[in-house]
């Protein structure tokens, strides 16, 4: 066991994966000698060299369909789309191309492709670079997507990503890069859309992922004080979600509030509502509450942008508010 940063088991996960399979490459816009957005491909071009670790020009639409044809001739490529908000211009590769190519050949070909995207809500990156995608992403058929809130698990599922034969999205956030944790790189994996409980209680279950998910523990801890025990779950997966880990929770508690850093009409909370309503409408004792962010564009100043987005204190007032509305 040891403590790293969350970008520090990032690049421990590629470099055990290049080590062990040559098929890996990793491909993507400063990768190389710059050594990759937050320092996670630090250290593979000097090691590896330029056939394995490929400096790519600003083309997003065009690395990431490089990454799929690659993936197609037999590589396992990562290919690292520098913020998400970069991704746009590569969702033709993604949902034309990477997503559908296994269905449309009858199987004739997999698809194991990794696509690592920092993104979220940073510091003061404005609009055009504060953008949560996981909404374009998450009903895409054929594309898989990971959320690790930790260091352990960005290890885990990064290196379970580039093992799988689908295409797999790692949806990183930026503000996690510098979080430390315990990780142990011997420890075995649980399954990579496997949920987990993050702190267990009786009152409600809160559900979340990726920061917030942290979040949600901090605002359970301060609910804990006014003698309210929120179970907390990271969902860790978006596309498959685990819903019979989020559904057991909820037959418990009996009631559901869903913290998410994304737009609230028609985000992630949307469908994790939808979803554990059908499942467990009988159990519940009030209507499923969501936190969200505002709908509107990200904006530059700072008091602003943190308004935006859930805060703690947010996330405690939805739980009282839910907890009084199902007595």
């Amino acid at each position: 066991m040891q403590t790293l940063s969350y970008w520090q088991a990032l690049n421990r996960a590629l470099e055990a994966e290049m080590a062990a399979d040559d098929a890996v490459i990793v491909l993507g816009e400063d990768v190389g000698l710059y050594g990759g957005t937050y320092r996670v491909t630090e250290g593979l071009y000097a090691k590896y060299g330029e056939r394995r670790v490929l400096d790519t020009p600003i083309s997003e639409g065009s690395f990431t369909g490089l990454g799929v044809g690659a993936a197609m001739a037999g590589l396992r490529p990562v290919v690292e789309i520098m913020t998400i908000n970069f991704a746009l211009l590569a969702l033709d590769a993604l949902i034309n191309m990477a997503a559908k190519i296994p269905f449309m050949s009858g199987g004739q070909f997999s698809m194991p492709l990794t696509v690592r995207m920092p993104g979220g809500v940073a510091h003061q990156l404005a609009a055009q670079h504060s953008q949560r995608l996981e909404h374009t992403l998450m009903n895409v058929a054929g594309l898989r997507i990971v959320v690790p809130a930790t260091p352990q698990d960005a290890y885990w599922q990064l290196r379970q990503a580039i093992r799988a034969d689908d295409c797999v999205i790692v949806l990183e956030h930026e503000l996690l890069n510098f979080d430390k944790g315990p990780v142990d790189e011997t420890a075995k994996a649980p399954p990579p859309h496997r949920a987990t409980v993050r702190r267990a209680g009786r009152d409600l279950t809160i559900v979340s992922y990726s920061r917030m998910a942290n979040q949600a523990l901090v605002a359970a801890e301060q609910l804990a004080t006014e003698g309210i025990e929120a179970e907390v779950i990271d969902l860790r997966s978006l596309n498959p979600i685990d819903w019979d880990t989020c559904a057991a929770s909820v037959r418990k508690t009996g009631h559901l509030l869903i913290a998410e850093e994304d737009s609230r009409f028609a985000g992630a909370g949307a469908e994790i509502s939808a979803g554990l309503t059908e499942r467990c409408f009988h159990s519940l004792h009030a209507a499923p509450m969501r936190v969200a962010a505002l709908d509107l564009p990200n904006p530059y100043n700072k008091r602003l942008e943190q308004t935006c987005i859930p805060q703690p204190p947010d996330i405690v007032a939805a739980a009282r508010a839910l907890l009084r509305d199902g007595q």
